[in-house]
């Protein structure tokens, strides 16, 4: 019979042990459970947009403008590349006089192959004009292009009509060149000058990581 005691005795304690431990697992999972509920979720970060042609010409030392209007076809823009992953959400142009179909290319500069062909309907003179975009995702440190075709432009340049010297970083975007050709055709412009730039044109850049 005292046999039959201790193993009632033993059960009895297990029994007591296992109950305890639900009930502390019960208390940790509902503890644990509440924690994660209260526990804010992390936003993601939203980067402001950054247009960096203003601070491109600052940088370059263009404080000097010069109207070109009807002056001659070319395919002319600005070599860069992003400090920083990101995308172009808009295009932004601002010429001397109205061009209801100006074309605007963005290069892949390395293969020489169009990323983006996009028209923009300038019917005003000197006034910017912005055109928002599909996005076009833009990898980190990787060179592209944007240039326009058109036969006016403001050209900016130093004073002294000296070299201004690149890379030019604006913001998050790194300016590697200028480029130009005389060409009425969507063609990769093969001549580069130090001493100017022709413009306005420039986009809407936001980051993204």
């Amino acid at each position: 019979m005292k046999h039959l005691e201790v193993i009632s005795k033993v059960r009895s304690r297990s029994l007591k042990s296992l109950c305890m431990a639900v009930v502390l697992s019960s208390a940790f999972l509902i503890t644990s459970c509440s924690k994660e509920e209260d526990e804010p979720v992390p936003q993601p970060v939203v980067y402001a947009e950054e247009n960096p042609l203003a601070k491109y010409h600052e940088n370059a030392g263009f404080t000097m403008t010069t109207n070109f209007i009807n002056s001659g076809n070319y395919e002319f823009g600005l070599v860069f590349s992003p400090n920083v992953k990101g995308k172009i959400n808009a295009i932004t142009i601002r010429l001397p006089d109205l061009n209801p179909n100006l074309k605007v290319t963005i290069w892949d500069y390395t293969s020489k192959t169009v990323l983006r062909t996009e028209m923009m309907n300038v019917s005003a003179s000197n006034t910017l004009f912005t055109k928002a975009i599909a996005e076009l995702p833009l990898e980190k440190d990787k060179k592209y292009m944007i240039t326009m075709n058109s036969n006016d432009w403001y050209k900016k340049t130093k004073p002294d009509n000296s070299n201004a010297v690149y890379p030019i970083t604006a913001g998050n975007i790194k300016f590697l060149e200028y480029r130009w050709l005389s060409t009425s055709s969507q063609v990769f412009p093969t001549n580069i000058s130090l001493d100017y730039n022709g413009g306005d044109l420039s986009f809407n850049f936001q980051q993204v990581e």
